[in-house]
């Protein structure tokens, strides 16, 4: 049967292990896919400790980890057009993708350009989706500032890079040892950490069009008072602070458009999702451990296949 990394119980990384499960069938709307490559979030570990929503609403156990997957089609469920046996497919797993064959919805898949590696169309689903969502939310006009807080992590990067590509003036906080990163992406870096509302004031004096928190926290309440409009405050992070803030939650669209629009920039080259370390599917668990100590720079990615 094929192997899956899942977890047994709730809690800390006690309950992961490799185990073996049954060959997922592909029910209406859905592909069965022979994952090559699945991206690693903080969402998998933070899934694995019971965050997400009520008890009654936790997945059954053992659950796979992993919410971004990019594979080949091994078959198509009743209903589903635009899809074939052998397409090189990327998208939003159904129940996981930590494992040798996934299920994904049409609905929430794409096709994968020849010219992008699997590794990089693995990372694109979670963080680089979440950019894209949010930046349309916040639908800035060109030119206007906008600061991203948490620039040097998967999120961070993309909504930085299609920032930039929108015409849009870039700040972003992150470590100082992640300033040349940063920068390197077209913004202009602040060192987070205690004082940060006073660099980013100095950095941006016109004040900010939009802010796009990655953190949450006494930072996120810090920097909200430099928005010219509390609007413009969107949060991955914390959604009740932002929204006590004036602002919102960013909004998913986990349909086939972003993907596509995505896949067709990172192809382009106008986006880079950083993949910047791969592990074995055998070093699943390293590969979460490295995400969850929270230091990464750009995504994790697990080659599987």
């Amino acid at each position: 049967m094929p192997k899956a990394y899942v977890f047994t119980a709730f809690g800390g990384p006690d309950g992961e292990t490799f185990t073996e499960i049954p060959r997922p069938v592909p029910g209406p709307g859905q592909l069965l896919v022979a994952v090559r490559a699945a991206g690693v979030n903080p969402a998998d570990w933070k899934r694995r400790e019971g965050r997400f929503g009520a008890a009654e609403a936790r997945p059954p156990l053992p659950a796979v980890f992993g919410r971004e997957a990019a594979g080949v089609v091994e078959e198509v469920g009743e209903g589903v057009t635009g899809f074939a046996v052998g397409d090189e497919v990327f998208g939003h797993p159904a129940d996981g993708s930590y494992a040798e064959y996934a299920l994904l919805p049409a609905a929430g898949a794409a096709h994968k350009p020849a010219a992008l590696p699997w590794t990089d169309a693995a990372a694109l689903p979670v963080a680089a989706g979440t950019a894209y969502d949010g930046l349309r939310q916040l639908a800035l006009p060109v030119g206007a500032t906008l600061l991203v807080n948490g620039a040097g992590g998967g999120v961070g990067c993309a909504a930085v890079q299609l920032a930039r590509h929108a015409g849009l003036t870039v700040v972003g906080t992150a470590s100082a040892a992640k300033k040349d990163f940063v920068e390197s992406l077209g913004a202009v870096h602040v060192p987070s950490g205690p004082g940060v509302a006073d660099r980013v004031r100095a950095a941006a004096p016109g004040g900010l069009a939009g802010l796009f928190d990655l953190v949450g926290g006494e930072p996120l309440r810090e920097l909200a008072p430099l928005l010219t409009d509390r609007a413009g405050l969107i949060s991955v992070a914390d959604r009740q602070a932002a929204q006590e803030l004036g602002g919102a939650a960013v909004t998913r669209d986990r349909g086939r458009g972003p993907l596509e629009a995505l896949a067709a920039l990172a192809a382009a080259g106008v986006l880079d999702p950083f993949v910047t370390e791969v592990f074995p599917f055998a070093e699943a668990g390293r590969a979460l451990r490295t995400v969850e100590e929270g230091h990464t720079r750009g995504k994790v990615v697990l080659r599987i296949g």
